[in-house]
Protein backbone atom coordinates (compact mmCIF):
# COMPACT_ATOMS: atom_id res chain seq x y z
CA UNK A 1 0.00 0.00 0.00
CA UNK A 2 1.11 3.56 -0.58
CA UNK A 3 1.96 5.93 2.23
CA UNK A 4 -1.19 7.14 3.98
CA UNK A 5 0.02 8.41 7.37
CA UNK A 6 3.02 10.63 8.13
CA UNK A 7 3.82 10.82 11.84
CA UNK A 8 6.63 13.39 11.97
CA UNK A 9 7.33 13.64 15.69
CA UNK A 10 10.55 15.57 15.22
CA UNK A 11 8.68 18.45 13.57
CA UNK A 12 5.38 17.89 15.43
CA UNK A 13 3.38 17.25 12.28
CA UNK A 14 0.83 14.47 11.68
CA UNK A 15 -0.70 14.03 8.24
CA UNK A 16 -3.31 11.67 6.78
CA UNK A 17 -3.66 11.30 3.02
CA UNK A 18 -7.18 12.18 1.90
CA UNK A 19 -7.39 9.24 -0.47
CA UNK A 20 -8.18 7.04 2.57
CA UNK A 21 -11.62 8.67 2.59
CA UNK A 22 -12.42 8.18 -1.09
CA UNK A 23 -10.79 5.07 -2.56
CA UNK A 24 -12.77 1.84 -2.94
CA UNK A 25 -9.53 -0.13 -2.69
CA UNK A 26 -8.96 1.24 0.80
CA UNK A 27 -12.49 0.33 1.88
CA UNK A 28 -12.11 -3.25 0.64
CA UNK A 29 -8.88 -3.55 2.60
CA UNK A 30 -10.60 -2.14 5.71
CA UNK A 31 -13.35 -4.75 5.43
CA UNK A 32 -10.70 -7.46 5.32
CA UNK A 33 -8.21 -6.22 7.90
CA UNK A 34 -10.36 -4.18 10.30
CA UNK A 35 -14.00 -5.24 10.21
CA UNK A 36 -13.12 -8.94 9.90
CA UNK A 37 -10.35 -9.02 12.52
CA UNK A 38 -11.09 -6.42 15.20
CA UNK A 39 -13.52 -6.76 18.10
CA UNK A 40 -16.83 -5.13 17.17
CA UNK A 41 -19.66 -4.15 19.52
CA UNK A 42 -22.83 -6.17 19.00
CA UNK A 43 -25.01 -5.22 21.95
CA UNK A 44 -25.57 -4.76 25.67
CA UNK A 45 -26.70 -7.55 27.96
CA UNK A 46 -29.80 -5.54 28.91
CA UNK A 47 -31.14 -5.94 25.36
CA UNK A 48 -31.70 -9.66 25.97
CA UNK A 49 -32.67 -9.94 29.65
CA UNK A 50 -34.97 -12.95 29.27
CA UNK A 51 -34.61 -16.41 27.81
CA UNK A 52 -35.74 -16.31 24.19
CA UNK A 53 -35.04 -12.58 23.72
CA UNK A 54 -33.33 -11.62 20.47
CA UNK A 55 -32.25 -8.60 18.45
CA UNK A 56 -31.37 -8.60 14.79
CA UNK A 57 -28.04 -6.83 14.26
CA UNK A 58 -25.79 -5.79 11.42
CA UNK A 59 -22.18 -5.98 12.56
CA UNK A 60 -19.10 -5.73 10.37
CA UNK A 61 -21.21 -6.17 7.25
CA UNK A 62 -22.78 -9.40 8.56
CA UNK A 63 -26.41 -10.17 9.46
CA UNK A 64 -26.42 -11.51 13.02
CA UNK A 65 -28.83 -12.51 15.76
CA UNK A 66 -27.99 -11.39 19.30
CA UNK A 67 -29.91 -13.87 21.42
CA UNK A 68 -30.35 -15.35 24.87
CA UNK A 69 -31.17 -19.02 24.48
CA UNK A 70 -33.53 -21.13 26.54
CA UNK A 71 -30.45 -22.20 28.49
CA UNK A 72 -29.79 -18.56 29.50
CA UNK A 73 -26.64 -18.29 27.39
CA UNK A 74 -26.12 -15.19 25.23
CA UNK A 75 -25.02 -16.03 21.68
CA UNK A 76 -24.28 -14.34 18.38
CA UNK A 77 -25.69 -16.42 15.52
CA UNK A 78 -25.38 -15.82 11.81
CA UNK A 79 -28.86 -14.91 10.56
CA UNK A 80 -28.58 -17.18 7.55
CA UNK A 81 -30.34 -20.48 6.97
CA UNK A 82 -27.96 -23.41 6.60
CA UNK A 83 -30.13 -24.72 3.75
CA UNK A 84 -30.15 -22.01 1.07
CA UNK A 85 -28.94 -18.92 2.89
CA UNK A 86 -32.12 -16.90 3.48
CA UNK A 87 -32.55 -14.88 6.65
CA UNK A 88 -34.18 -17.03 9.31
CA UNK A 89 -35.36 -13.98 11.28
CA UNK A 90 -36.87 -10.89 9.71
CA UNK A 91 -38.14 -9.17 12.87
CA UNK A 92 -35.83 -6.60 14.45
CA UNK A 93 -36.43 -7.84 18.00
CA UNK A 94 -38.68 -10.06 20.05
CA UNK A 95 -38.87 -13.23 22.08
CA UNK A 96 -39.09 -16.61 20.39
CA UNK A 97 -38.42 -20.27 21.00
CA UNK A 98 -37.92 -20.91 17.29
CA UNK A 99 -36.61 -19.11 14.20
CA UNK A 100 -38.37 -20.41 11.08
CA UNK A 101 -36.98 -19.76 7.63
CA UNK A 102 -39.57 -18.23 5.31
CA UNK A 103 -38.19 -20.03 2.23
CA UNK A 104 -38.40 -23.77 3.00
CA UNK A 105 -39.53 -23.71 6.64
CA UNK A 106 -36.37 -25.09 8.18
CA UNK A 107 -36.68 -24.24 11.90
CA UNK A 108 -34.03 -23.56 14.52
CA UNK A 109 -34.38 -23.14 18.28
CA UNK A 110 -33.05 -20.07 20.06
CA UNK A 111 -29.76 -21.86 20.64
CA UNK A 112 -29.33 -22.24 16.89
CA UNK A 113 -30.04 -25.97 16.69
CA UNK A 114 -31.99 -27.35 13.73
CA UNK A 115 -35.27 -28.65 15.16
CA UNK A 116 -37.66 -28.64 12.19
CA UNK A 117 -36.97 -30.19 8.79
CA UNK A 118 -39.91 -30.52 6.37
CA UNK A 119 -39.66 -33.73 4.31
CA UNK A 120 -37.26 -35.22 6.82
CA UNK A 121 -37.81 -38.70 5.36
CA UNK A 122 -35.99 -37.61 2.20
CA UNK A 123 -32.75 -36.97 4.10
CA UNK A 124 -30.31 -39.54 5.42
CA UNK A 125 -30.60 -40.79 9.00
CA UNK A 126 -27.24 -39.19 9.82
CA UNK A 127 -28.26 -35.80 8.45
CA UNK A 128 -26.99 -33.09 10.82
CA UNK A 129 -25.56 -35.59 13.31
CA UNK A 130 -22.46 -33.43 13.34
CA UNK A 131 -24.43 -30.20 13.87
CA UNK A 132 -23.21 -28.71 10.61
CA UNK A 133 -26.75 -27.71 9.61
CA UNK A 134 -27.41 -25.74 12.80
CA UNK A 135 -27.24 -21.97 12.69
CA UNK A 136 -23.58 -21.07 12.77
CA UNK A 137 -22.29 -19.17 15.80
CA UNK A 138 -19.86 -16.27 15.51
CA UNK A 139 -16.51 -17.77 16.38
CA UNK A 140 -15.61 -15.21 19.05
CA UNK A 141 -18.10 -13.61 21.46
CA UNK A 142 -17.07 -11.99 24.73
CA UNK A 143 -18.20 -9.25 27.09
CA UNK A 144 -16.95 -6.69 29.56
CA UNK A 145 -19.25 -5.12 32.17
CA UNK A 146 -22.32 -5.93 30.09
CA UNK A 147 -20.93 -4.73 26.74
CA UNK A 148 -20.81 -7.60 24.23
CA UNK A 149 -18.38 -7.81 21.30
CA UNK A 150 -17.85 -10.22 18.42
CA UNK A 151 -14.77 -11.04 16.39
CA UNK A 152 -14.75 -13.00 13.14
CA UNK A 153 -11.06 -13.94 13.45
CA UNK A 154 -10.30 -17.09 15.43
CA UNK A 155 -6.74 -15.83 15.98
CA UNK A 156 -7.84 -12.58 17.64
CA UNK A 157 -6.42 -11.58 21.01
CA UNK A 158 -8.69 -11.81 24.05
CA UNK A 159 -11.25 -9.00 24.40
CA UNK A 160 -9.89 -7.94 27.78
CA UNK A 161 -6.48 -7.41 26.20
CA UNK A 162 -7.94 -5.67 23.17
CA UNK A 163 -9.86 -3.17 25.30
CA UNK A 164 -6.78 -2.44 27.38
CA UNK A 165 -6.93 0.99 29.00
CA UNK A 166 -10.42 1.61 27.59
CA UNK A 167 -11.77 -0.72 30.31
CA UNK A 168 -11.30 2.05 32.88
CA UNK A 169 -13.79 4.25 31.04
CA UNK A 170 -16.32 1.49 30.49
CA UNK A 171 -16.22 0.92 34.24
CA UNK A 172 -16.88 4.61 34.92
CA UNK A 173 -20.09 4.15 32.94
CA UNK A 174 -21.08 0.75 34.34
CA UNK A 175 -20.53 1.96 37.92
CA UNK A 176 -23.16 4.71 37.65
CA UNK A 177 -25.82 2.39 39.06
CA UNK A 178 -25.70 -0.47 41.54
CA UNK A 179 -28.71 -1.98 39.80
CA UNK A 180 -26.84 -2.00 36.48
CA UNK A 181 -27.27 -0.14 33.21
CA UNK A 182 -29.83 -0.71 30.49
CA UNK A 183 -30.22 0.18 26.85
CA UNK A 184 -33.41 2.11 26.17
CA UNK A 185 -35.16 0.16 23.43
CA UNK A 186 -35.52 1.13 19.78
CA UNK A 187 -32.25 2.50 18.44
CA UNK A 188 -31.93 5.54 16.22
CA UNK A 189 -30.71 4.70 12.73
CA UNK A 190 -29.59 7.13 10.07
CA UNK A 191 -27.03 7.53 7.32
CA UNK A 192 -24.31 10.07 6.55
CA UNK A 193 -22.81 10.78 3.15
CA UNK A 194 -19.26 10.74 4.47
CA UNK A 195 -16.48 8.28 5.17
CA UNK A 196 -16.81 6.30 8.40
CA UNK A 197 -13.41 7.40 9.69
CA UNK A 198 -14.55 11.01 9.74
CA UNK A 199 -17.15 10.08 12.36
CA UNK A 200 -14.53 8.19 14.37
CA UNK A 201 -12.42 11.37 14.41
CA UNK A 202 -15.35 13.68 15.11
CA UNK A 203 -16.53 11.65 18.09
CA UNK A 204 -13.40 12.46 20.13
CA UNK A 205 -12.77 15.91 18.64
CA UNK A 206 -13.36 18.60 21.28
CA UNK A 207 -11.67 21.19 19.07
CA UNK A 208 -14.85 21.64 17.02
CA UNK A 209 -17.23 21.96 19.99
CA UNK A 210 -17.68 25.70 20.40
CA UNK A 211 -17.57 26.82 16.76
CA UNK A 212 -19.83 23.99 15.52
CA UNK A 213 -22.30 23.71 18.42
CA UNK A 214 -22.49 27.32 19.66
CA UNK A 215 -26.30 27.37 19.47
CA UNK A 216 -26.54 24.51 21.94
CA UNK A 217 -24.18 26.20 24.42
CA UNK A 218 -26.28 29.37 24.21
CA UNK A 219 -29.38 27.32 25.12
CA UNK A 220 -27.59 25.60 28.02
CA UNK A 221 -26.67 29.04 29.38
CA UNK A 222 -30.35 30.04 29.56
CA UNK A 223 -30.95 27.08 31.91
CA UNK A 224 -28.26 28.05 34.37
CA UNK A 225 -25.46 26.08 32.76
CA UNK A 226 -23.19 29.09 32.25
CA UNK A 227 -20.01 28.45 30.28
CA UNK A 228 -16.95 29.34 32.36
CA UNK A 229 -13.25 29.36 31.56
CA UNK A 230 -12.93 25.96 33.20
CA UNK A 231 -15.62 24.32 31.12
CA UNK A 232 -14.66 22.16 28.15
CA UNK A 233 -11.19 21.84 29.66
CA UNK A 234 -9.74 18.41 30.28
CA UNK A 235 -7.41 15.82 28.83
CA UNK A 236 -7.12 13.79 25.65
CA UNK A 237 -5.63 10.32 25.92
CA UNK A 238 -4.28 7.60 23.67
CA UNK A 239 -5.56 4.42 25.35
CA UNK A 240 -3.65 2.00 23.13
CA UNK A 241 -4.89 -0.34 20.37
CA UNK A 242 -6.41 2.64 18.55
CA UNK A 243 -8.74 3.59 21.41
CA UNK A 244 -8.92 7.20 22.57
CA UNK A 245 -10.84 9.41 24.97
CA UNK A 246 -11.46 13.01 25.92
CA UNK A 247 -12.46 13.66 29.54
CA UNK A 248 -13.54 17.17 30.49
CA UNK A 249 -15.85 19.46 32.45
CA UNK A 250 -18.90 21.05 30.83
CA UNK A 251 -21.77 23.43 31.70
CA UNK A 252 -24.67 21.02 31.20
CA UNK A 253 -26.36 18.91 33.86
CA UNK A 254 -25.75 15.17 34.16
CA UNK A 255 -28.63 13.01 35.46
CA UNK A 256 -26.13 10.75 37.19
CA UNK A 257 -25.61 13.57 39.75
CA UNK A 258 -24.51 16.95 38.35
CA UNK A 259 -27.25 19.45 39.13
CA UNK A 260 -28.11 22.64 37.22
CA UNK A 261 -30.55 25.34 38.43
CA UNK A 262 -33.13 24.48 35.76
CA UNK A 263 -33.83 21.25 37.65
CA UNK A 264 -35.05 23.09 40.75
CA UNK A 265 -34.53 22.33 44.43
CA UNK A 266 -36.24 18.94 44.22
CA UNK A 267 -33.82 17.98 41.46
CA UNK A 268 -30.92 19.13 43.62
CA UNK A 269 -32.09 16.96 46.49
CA UNK A 270 -32.29 13.93 44.21
CA UNK A 271 -28.86 14.51 42.64
CA UNK A 272 -27.35 14.94 46.12
CA UNK A 273 -28.81 11.57 47.13
CA UNK A 274 -27.37 9.84 44.05
CA UNK A 275 -23.98 11.48 44.68
CA UNK A 276 -23.97 10.41 48.35
CA UNK A 277 -24.52 6.77 47.40
CA UNK A 278 -21.65 6.90 44.89
CA UNK A 279 -19.36 8.51 47.47
CA UNK A 280 -20.23 5.82 49.97
CA UNK A 281 -19.40 3.07 47.50
CA UNK A 282 -16.41 4.51 45.62
CA UNK A 283 -15.04 7.35 47.72
CA UNK A 284 -15.10 11.09 47.04
CA UNK A 285 -12.54 11.21 44.24
CA UNK A 286 -14.02 8.47 42.06
CA UNK A 287 -17.59 9.62 42.75
CA UNK A 288 -16.68 13.14 41.61
CA UNK A 289 -15.15 11.73 38.44
CA UNK A 290 -18.24 9.64 37.70
CA UNK A 291 -20.68 12.47 38.29
CA UNK A 292 -18.92 15.68 37.28
CA UNK A 293 -16.70 14.82 34.32
CA UNK A 294 -17.79 14.04 30.77
CA UNK A 295 -16.24 11.44 28.50
CA UNK A 296 -16.23 10.81 24.77
CA UNK A 297 -14.77 7.34 24.27
CA UNK A 298 -13.75 5.78 20.97
CA UNK A 299 -13.07 2.04 20.92
CA UNK A 300 -11.34 1.13 17.68
CA UNK A 301 -12.63 0.85 15.09
CA UNK A 302 -16.27 1.98 15.25
CA UNK A 303 -17.73 2.10 18.77
CA UNK A 304 -18.33 5.49 20.36
CA UNK A 305 -19.73 5.98 23.86
CA UNK A 306 -20.55 9.57 24.79
CA UNK A 307 -21.03 9.86 28.56
CA UNK A 308 -22.08 13.50 28.68
CA UNK A 309 -25.51 15.09 29.39
CA UNK A 310 -26.87 11.62 28.52
CA UNK A 311 -25.16 8.40 27.49
CA UNK A 312 -25.20 7.27 23.91
CA UNK A 313 -23.72 4.14 22.35
CA UNK A 314 -23.04 4.68 18.67
CA UNK A 315 -21.75 2.33 15.98
CA UNK A 316 -21.25 2.98 12.29
CA UNK A 317 -20.31 0.94 9.25
CA UNK A 318 -19.21 1.94 5.74
CA UNK A 319 -21.39 1.02 2.78
CA UNK A 320 -19.34 3.03 0.30
CA UNK A 321 -16.20 5.14 0.74
CA UNK A 322 -18.45 8.20 1.07
CA UNK A 323 -21.49 6.67 2.77
CA UNK A 324 -22.07 5.08 6.18
CA UNK A 325 -24.95 3.78 8.25
CA UNK A 326 -25.13 4.79 11.92
CA UNK A 327 -26.96 3.21 14.85
CA UNK A 328 -27.36 5.00 18.17
CA UNK A 329 -28.65 3.70 21.50
CA UNK A 330 -29.39 5.51 24.77
CA UNK A 331 -27.98 3.92 27.94
CA UNK A 332 -29.30 4.66 31.44
CA UNK A 333 -29.23 3.32 35.02
CA UNK A 334 -31.82 0.68 35.79
CA UNK A 335 -34.48 1.90 38.20
CA UNK A 336 -33.88 5.59 37.48
CA UNK A 337 -36.81 7.68 38.67
CA UNK A 338 -39.28 8.98 36.14
CA UNK A 339 -38.22 12.63 36.35
CA UNK A 340 -34.53 11.87 35.81
CA UNK A 341 -35.30 9.46 32.98
CA UNK A 342 -37.34 12.21 31.36
CA UNK A 343 -34.43 14.66 31.70
CA UNK A 344 -32.03 12.10 30.33
CA UNK A 345 -34.20 11.37 27.31
CA UNK A 346 -34.68 15.07 26.64
CA UNK A 347 -30.91 15.59 26.79
CA UNK A 348 -30.30 12.62 24.52
CA UNK A 349 -32.78 13.76 21.88
CA UNK A 350 -31.90 17.44 22.14
CA UNK A 351 -28.15 17.08 21.64
CA UNK A 352 -27.26 13.53 20.58
CA UNK A 353 -30.25 12.46 18.52
CA UNK A 354 -30.28 12.70 14.70
CA UNK A 355 -32.70 15.64 14.99
CA UNK A 356 -30.87 17.34 17.87
CA UNK A 357 -28.52 20.29 18.03
CA UNK A 358 -25.25 18.37 17.71
CA UNK A 359 -25.68 15.42 15.36
CA UNK A 360 -27.04 17.36 12.36
CA UNK A 361 -24.22 19.90 12.78
CA UNK A 362 -21.64 17.12 12.92
CA UNK A 363 -23.13 15.30 9.94
CA UNK A 364 -23.09 18.47 7.89
CA UNK A 365 -19.44 19.07 8.78
CA UNK A 366 -18.50 15.52 7.78
CA UNK A 367 -20.39 15.74 4.50
CA UNK A 368 -18.66 19.06 3.74
CA UNK A 369 -15.32 17.33 4.29
CA UNK A 370 -16.34 14.53 1.94
CA UNK A 371 -17.30 17.08 -0.72
CA UNK A 372 -14.00 18.86 -0.20
CA UNK A 373 -12.15 15.63 -0.96
CA UNK A 374 -13.10 16.10 -4.62
CA UNK A 375 -9.97 18.28 -4.61
CA UNK A 376 -7.70 15.42 -3.50
CA UNK A 377 -5.51 15.54 -6.59
CA UNK A 378 -4.39 19.04 -5.72
CA UNK A 379 -4.93 19.18 -1.91
CA UNK A 380 -3.80 15.80 -0.63
CA UNK A 381 -3.30 15.82 3.15
CA UNK A 382 -5.36 16.30 6.31
CA UNK A 383 -3.50 17.81 9.26
CA UNK A 384 -4.03 16.28 12.72
CA UNK A 385 -1.08 17.90 14.51
CA UNK A 386 -2.75 19.96 17.24
CA UNK A 387 -1.10 19.41 20.61
CA UNK A 388 1.95 17.46 19.43
CA UNK A 389 4.18 20.10 21.04
CA UNK A 390 2.73 19.36 24.50
CA UNK A 391 3.85 16.83 27.09
CA UNK A 392 0.31 16.50 28.48
CA UNK A 393 -2.44 16.59 25.87
CA UNK A 394 -5.53 18.71 26.43
CA UNK A 395 -9.04 17.61 25.49
CA UNK A 396 -9.15 19.97 22.51
CA UNK A 397 -5.86 18.63 21.16
CA UNK A 398 -5.83 15.81 18.62
CA UNK A 399 -3.76 13.09 20.30
CA UNK A 400 -6.78 10.80 20.72
CA UNK A 401 -7.42 11.09 16.98
CA UNK A 402 -3.77 10.34 16.22
CA UNK A 403 -4.18 7.20 18.34
CA UNK A 404 -6.91 6.01 15.98
CA UNK A 405 -4.81 6.73 12.89
CA UNK A 406 -1.66 5.06 14.20
CA UNK A 407 -3.61 1.88 14.83
CA UNK A 408 -5.42 2.14 11.49
CA UNK A 409 -2.09 2.48 9.70
CA UNK A 410 -0.52 -0.42 11.58
CA UNK A 411 -3.47 -2.74 10.95
CA UNK A 412 -3.73 -1.80 7.28
CA UNK A 413 -0.01 -1.99 6.48
CA UNK A 414 0.93 -4.89 8.81
CA UNK A 415 4.21 -3.29 9.72
CA UNK A 416 5.48 -0.48 11.88
CA UNK A 417 7.32 0.87 8.86
CA UNK A 418 3.97 1.70 7.34
CA UNK A 419 3.76 4.47 9.90
CA UNK A 420 6.38 6.95 8.84
CA UNK A 421 8.11 8.47 11.84
CA UNK A 422 10.58 11.18 10.96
Amino acid sequence: MKEYVIDDRLNSEFLVHRSVFTEQEVLEKEKEEIFSKCWLFIGHESEVPNKGDFHRKKVGGRNLLFTRGSDGVIRALYNSCSHRGALVCRENKGNSKVFRCFYHAWSFDNKGQLVGLPGKEAFSESFNCDGSKNLQEVIMLDSFRGFYFVNFDQNAIFLVDYLGNAKEYLELIADQSEAGMEVLQNPQQYSVRANWKLLAENSVDSYHGMPTHKTYFDIVATRGGELSKEHLKGVGRDLGNGHGVVEYSAPWGRPVAKWIPAWGEEGKKETDEIKAKLVEKFGEERANRITSLNRNLLIFPNLVINDIMAITIRTFYPIEPGYMEVTGYALAPKGENEQFRHRRNDNFLEFLGPGGFATPDDNEALELCQEGFLNNNEVEWNDISKGMIRDIYESNDEEQMRAFWRQWDEVMTKKEAGRVQV
